[in-house]
């Protein structure tokens, strides 16, 4: 095996496990449960962000995010129904006991302790502040919950927390400006997003283009096989040696993969930090870079087939294209810059395009040789997401893979092992989201299906491919469904995917008495002329 092979299967291997770590659809958590603080009468509002507009002096300003208690009155949901309302301080500060200023329906600013939140709600109302501004001793946002003894709860005004950073901010406003006032209203996440329509579409893309690719390199291989089996039998390569540079996945490493991949999402859940997302970062780009030369090659040769078919021979790496050393400078510089300017607002773009090339690269490939493969690949995936996303928080206390998805330990808008676009008419701003174990782990049958239906010599109606890309299509877009129902809860794709997905492909293979065959061999043996001994066809 030469260099450059080595380091390509290395490279291959290392991204096959990042792009299939993350398996979640999220759009951001604005209504936020918490079991562990019950509800009562007087206590039973849900935790909801709340936006914190000012306005200096008559002009508007800053906003902050808070986090509304549990108790009081519920926060008005559009800002056209929220009032300008003045801001004071409370004296005391801590409102923990009768403030010594009437107010007339002003927002009062309290700080976080010495007392129960409830006490110091009670006291604002009594004193006639409209609103409760707590200013939290840390940077997080905690949520306010009522005490299990606590009677007094019937409390007639919103009550909103805030981060420290916020209150400083505010704390400065007061002291500079003559005039402070806020508007406090949570807004709606809308029913439906676009960034959801096109994340759809573009994963339905990257498999469809991924498919036809592995397909078209199957046909090629077999006509090829063909022509040499025609012109001289005895000078068949053996095309077991790996040489074809596909990649055949088999049961045993089917279920090797999820348990590491289960290991190295509990590490990247340890270890999250800045550095760390740093390193995945350079991992990423490093995968990325490869994945989009391999595809960029592969389209371009079409055009340059004479750069793509000429060699050169590199120190340590073998022989490369010409084509190749052509294309590869421009994608380091856009994998570097990418890197780079990742915080900038258009970054979104760089990422996916890296990732998707990453995707299509992995399924051109990889191949799941048989449905057998497939259907442990994805029995364990779905496993995986379910236990990752739902039964973690258990042993965790909170979701590994969401806390993962999102960087929230790290400091950063989370790892890069995603596709995301911006949610454009969204009052929060935000992404939504798809991780790539979601497109690539269903992509691996579905490009399966494609080169079956080929080889076969299947048509589209008769074939199995459109039907298991109409399954993908439906289960992720259930998926969506569930996401808005949750009200942004990040779900387990995988738990609506692989039924629809692998359910559609084992039922027509069942009807069609297909599923013997689909099950040990898979794709079709290429074609084998009479003239020529089995044994020799075979090997």
């Amino acid at each position: 095996m030469d260099s450059l092979r080595f380091l390509r299967i290395l490279l291959l291997s290392a991204s096959i496990l990042l792009v299939s770590l993350l398996s979640t659809v999220t759009a951001g958590d604005i209504v936020h449960h918490d079991d562990l603080a019950p509800k009562k009468p007087g206590c039973e509002n849900d935790f909801v962000l709340v936006k914190v507009q000012t306005w200096i002096d008559g002009t508007e300003d800053a906003e902050f995010v808070g986090v509304g208690a549990r108790f009081g009155r519920r926060i008005v949901s559009k800002e056209k129904n929220a009032n300008q309302t003045h801001v004071v301080f409370a004296n005391p500060r801590d409102c923990c006991s009768p403030l010594k200023t009437k107010l007339i329906g002003d927002v009062v600013i309290v700080d976080r302790g010495n007392c129960r939140f409830t006490a110091k709600a009670n006291n604002a109302e009594a004193a006639g502040a409209s609103a409760l501004l707590i200013i939290n001793n840390q940077k997080e946002l905690y949520k306010m919950v009522c005490e299990p003894d606590e009677t007094d709860l019937d409390i007639k005004i919103p009550a909103v927390m805030l981060p420290q950073d916020a209150g400083a901010t505010l704390e400065k406003m007061l002291i500079n400006s003559s005039k402070v006032s806020v508007q406090l209203y949570s807004p709606r996440r809308p029913a439906v997003d676009v960034a959801e329509v096109f994340l759809w579409l573009m994963a339905i893309g990257t498999i469809l283009c991924a498919s036809y690719w592995s397909a078209w390199s199957a046909r090629d291989a077999a006509i090829e096989h063909d022509k040499l089996l025609k012109d001289a039998v005895d000078e068949i390569p053996n095309t077991n040696d790996g040489g074809s540079g596909v990649v055949e996945i088999n049961t045993l490493s089917a279920i090797c993969f999820v348990f590491l991949a289960s290991g190295f999402l509990v590490v990247l859940y340890k270890l999250m930090s800045y550095w760390f997302v740093e390193l995945l970062v350079v991992v990423f780009c490093i995968g990325g870079v490869e994945g989009l030369q391999t595809c960029l090659v592969a389209l371009l040769s079409r055009w340059f087939q004479r750069a793509g078919d000429s060699y050169i021979k590199v120190p340590f790496l073998g022989p490369i294209s010409y084509l190749t050393i052509a294309v590869s400078p421009f994608c380091i510089v856009f994998a570097v810059l990418w890197a780079v300017y990742r915080e900038r607002s258009l970054a979104w773009i760089g990422q996916d395009v890296l990732g998707i090339a990453l995707i299509i690269t992995v399924l051109q490939i990889v191949h799941v040789p048989n449905l057998k493969v497939g259907t442990v690949l994805l029995s364990c995936a779905f496993l995986y997401d379910i236990f990752w996303v739902f039964v973690s928080k258990k042993l965790f206390h909170e979701s590994v893979m969401i806390v993962v998805a999102r960087g929230d330990k790290s400091g950063e808008d989370g790892i890069p092992m995603l596709l995301k676009i911006p949610r454009m008419f969204d009052p929060w701003g935000g992404y939504s989201i798809i991780g790539f174990g979601d497109i690539l782990l269903p992509g691996l049958l579905i490009a399966f299906a494609l080169r079956y239906d080929w080889l076969a010599n299947k048509t589209l109606r008769t074939g199995y491919f459109i039907w298991a890309m109409v399954a993908y299509g439906l289960g992720l877009l259930i998926t969506y469904v569930a996401l808005n129902l949750m009200d942004g809860h990040g779900q387990p794709a995988l738990l609506y995917i692989v039924p629809f997905t692998l359910g559609t492909m084992l039922t027509l293979a069942r009807k069609r008495d297909d599923l013997w065959i689909l099950w040990t061999k898979g794709e079709p043996e290429r074609a084998c002329p009479h003239h020529v001994r089995l044994q020799q066809c075979s090997d």
